[in-house]
């Protein structure tokens, strides 16, 4: 199967458009892909989809809250524990897993 509108849209948006209000990204469910201009490890392509996101308007137990705008909104500000594109980011590029305060939510860095 082939996905243009994922492997080659016709336009990509900066991470300050998609953070301006009102911005380009709707309050709605849908999939969404990741591209970089710049790879952020030199064996990762520069230019190209390397991530794919969703944003269900159904879960299995119940209706999800989180829209297309709240889940990429989150991949901006949050932390390993509730965004699966900056895990996977750190996971490629090597960066250590730790614990943050007495949960078990995780970020990557340096302890201390």
């Amino acid at each position: 199967m082939d996905f243009p509108a994922l492997t080659d849209p016709a336009r990509l948006w900066t991470a300050q458009e998609v953070r301006s209000r009102p911005g380009p990204v709707p309050a709605a469910p849908g999939v969404y892909g990741w591209h970089f201009t710049a790879p952020p490890h030199p064996d990762l392509p520069a230019g190209r989809l390397l991530y794919v996101g969703i944003a269900p308007r159904h879960m299995t137990n119940r209706t999800s809250r989180q829209s297309l705008r709240t889940r990429i909104g989150y991949h901006y500000r949050g932390n390993a524990y509730g965004s699966t594109l900056r895990l996977s980011l750190g996971c490629l590029l090597g960066i250590e897993l730790r614990r943050v305060g007495s949960g078990k939510r995780l970020t990557f860095g340096r302890t201390g």
